[in-house]
């Protein structure tokens, strides 16, 4: 009697790389993206805040010197695809509220590196994301109780309040030691928008030579082919 036995032969894979790629998976992989967003963060760190340090990047085609988060990261040649999701945060940041930039990339850099501690010790990153879901969740509700409706106060009070939070986005703004002056600018040309509140439509004439005190508003018609003068510098 003969025993026939079907025997089957897996073919190994065989996995290209692009030179100075590297193959990981699991804990390792993830403390790798980690480090990878935490680069990211030790650059526009030292941005944040009234004395935050200004930065130079040179990307062969001109010089920037900003200490604007969005700016920031935007020219720097970031190819990791963990450390380019911190772009993307940063750019929707901007696109949404406009300011912050560099305070939502850390705050994000630091939860990685409060997760990368538990990571170390085993724990699964779901239970970490459950974690982080629940404690945003917490900070929506917070934040919706301690919220001020601009609309239901009356106009003084209304204009007040939108003069304070001008003032702080300006803090840490070139033209910080001229807050108070533009501060009071900025609320007018946006009480001056329609009700859309279309950003755009404010503008900046810049012209050479004077001092920043000699900017002034000027309140018209919006030409948006070429330049608004909804406010002009």
């Amino acid at each position: 009697m003969f025993l026939f036995a079907h025997i089957s032969i897996q073919t190994p894979q065989i996995l290209i790389l692009k030179e100075g790629a590297e193959e990981s998976d699991g804990k390792g992989h993830i403390i790798s993206n980690i480090n990878a967003c935490q680069s990211i963060v030790e650059v526009v760190k030292t941005t944040l805040g009234p004395r935050g340090m200004d930065k130079l990047i040179h990307d062969g085609r001109g010089v920037t010197i900003s200490n604007d988060g969005a700016t920031l990261i935007s020219l720097l040649d970031i190819v990791h695809p963990a450390a380019r999701t911190l772009v993307d945060i940063a750019k929707s940041q901007d696109n949404e509220v406009g300011d912050g930039t560099t305070s939502v990339v850390l705050t994000a850099g630091e939860l990685l590196k409060q997760a990368k501690t538990f990571i170390d010790e085993g724990m699964h990153s779901q239970i970490i994301i459950r974690g982080y879901r629940e404690a945003a969740r917490k900070c929506i509700e917070r934040v919706r109780e301690i919220s001020i409706k601009i609309g239901d106060k009356a106009d003084d009070e209304k204009r007040d309040l939108l003069v304070k939070c001008s003032r702080t986005s300006l803090n840490s703004k070139l033209i910080s030691k001229y807050k108070e002056f533009f501060s009071e600018m900025i609320v007018d040309a946006v009480l001056h928008l329609d009700e859309d509140l279309d950003k755009s439509d404010i503008g900046i004439k810049k012209i050479t030579g004077g001092s920043v005190s000699d900017s002034f508003l000027v309140k018209g018609v919006c030409f948006k082919k070429t330049f608004s003068y909804a406010g002009c510098e």
